[in-house]
């Protein structure tokens, strides 16, 4: 069983080595593309509902994740809870920060791309956790978090693709009538 749970790990951290390898040579790639393009910056003010979407994520995208890795994980003693969620968040925390470098460092547009790249691995992981945390007994609730999550984050991604013609700044043309 130990040999299991060290195997799932070394496949697991692997596994999202290889996704940062490949989407970091990606977005420095694509960086260097658009090297000459105008300085990017967020479009503002930003939309009215943006408060209200950014706080539901926070609240289920960071905070009951991480109450539940703190309650099945450490309280209830589920070392596959932190298999599932401590890769969730280091890959979270990385898609924060490539964010962040590629709008405030760089101001490159390449920013647009990042949640583009992140999101649906970050769905992947989640079903990953899921049928990983499948067979195990006393994981039920956090097994439906991870329903919630992938919901949340397709959601998220949807968002996202409906808000890049704003991010780039195409403007609306009047229809003629």
């Amino acid at each position: 069983m130990l040999q299991t749970a060290a195997s799932t790990n070394l496949n697991i951290l692997l596994e999202n080595l290889l996704f940062l390898a490949i989407v970091t040579s990606f977005l420095v790639f694509a960086g260097w593309l658009w090297r000459h393009s105008p300085p990017f910056t967020i479009p503002q003010p930003l939309p009215p509902w943006f408060r209200a979407w950014l706080f539901v994520v926070l609240l289920v995208g960071v905070a009951l994740p991480l109450v539940a890795m703190v309650l099945w994980g450490i309280w209830w003693n589920h070392p596959s809870v932190f298999q599932v969620l401590v890769p969730y968040f280091v890959i979270l925390g990385l898609q924060i920060l490539s964010e962040s470098v590629t709008t405030r460092r760089f101001q490159s547009c390449t920013f647009v791309m990042v949640p583009c790249l992140y999101l649906p691995y970050r769905v992947w992981q989640l079903y990953s956790g899921l049928t990983l945390l499948n067979c195990e007994s006393g994981t039920i609730w956090i097994q439906r978090l991870l329903v919630l999550e992938i919901v949340l984050w397709i959601f998220n991604y949807g968002v996202h693709l409906s808000q890049i013609p704003r991010l780039l700044n195409w403007e609306l043309k009047p229809q003629s009538d």
